[in-house]
C-alpha cells in the first residue's frame, strides 16, 4: 500500500496528465481547501497546490461555474474565496439545525453603531458618542465585540490614549464583502432610502 506524500510533495505541475484532466484535478484541490476551511483562503494560499503556471482566478471562476446549479457558491470575502450557502437556502438552514443569525439579535441602533465603526474606523466611543449624541454603552461595544464583527484599533493618539474600534474580518464575511472598499458608498445609501439626510 502506497503512502500519501507529504504535502511539502505534493506534485503541483501534474505534468503527467494531459492538459484537460490537470485542469480539473487543480479545481478539485481548491475545491477541497475551500470545503475544508472556516475562513476566507487567499490567493497565494490556493496558488501552492497548483501548478505554477495555473491562474487561481480562473480555477476558481471555472469552479464557480461547476456549482451553479448547486446550493452553494463561492464567495469572494475579505480577500480571499470561500464556500457559502446560497441565500435561498438560509432559511432552511437556520430551521433544520436551530441555527440563530449573528446579525438577528442585533437591534437597529447596533446596526448603526457598526455601520459608524465601519465607515469612520479607528473611531473611539467618544467618537460614536459625537456621531449619534449620546453616549455608547459598553454593552453594545460588547455586543459587537461578542459576535467578532468589531475589535480593538490603535490607541488613539489624545490624552488618556482611548481604545478605538474597527471591523475584523468576520464583518466582512457576514456581510459579504470582499473588503471596506466595497461599502456603499453616500449616494447608494441615498439610493437605497438609508442615506442620513
Amino acid at each position: 500500500m502506497a503512502k500519501d506524500r507529504p504535502a511539502s510533495e505534493l506534485d503541483r505541475e501534474l505534468a503527467d496528465l494531459p492538459p484537460e484532466l490537470r485542469w480539473r484535478e487543480w479545481m478539485r484541490r481548491i475545491e477541497a481547501v475551500l470545503f475544508a476551511s472556516a475562513s476566507p483562503v487567499g490567493r497565494d494560499d490556493l496558488a501552492r497546490v497548483v501548478g505554477q503556471g495555473a491562474s487561481v482566478d480562473l480555477l476558481v471562476e471555472d469552479l464557480s461555474v461547476e456549482l451553479e446549479e448547486r446550493s452553494f457558491e463561492i464567495a469572494q470575502v475579505a480577500g480571499g474565496w470561500m464556500f457559502r450557502t446560497r441565500a435561498a437556502y438560509a432559511s432552511a438552514i437556520r430551521l433544520a439545525a436551530d441555527i440563530d443569525d449573528q446579525l438577528t439579535d442585533l437591534n437597529a441602533f447596533d446596526v448603526a453603531v457598526l455601520a459608524a465603526v465601519a465607515y469612520q474606523q479607528p473611531i473611539t466611543r467618544d467618537g460614536l458618542k459625537d456621531i449619534f449624541g449620546k453616549e455608547i454603552s459598553r454593552d453594545l461595544i460588547g455586543r459587537l465585540h461578542a459576535h467578532n464583527l468589531i475589535g480593538t484599533g490603535p490607541r488613539a493618539p489624545r490624552r488618556g490614549a482611548p481604545y478605538t474600534f474597527v471591523t475584523t474580518e468576520q464583518f466582512l464575511v457576514a456581510f459579504g464583502l470582499e473588503s471596506l472598499r466595497d461599502l456603499p458608498d453616500q449616494e447608494q445609501l441615498d439610493d437605497a432610502g438609508l442615506g442620513v439626510a
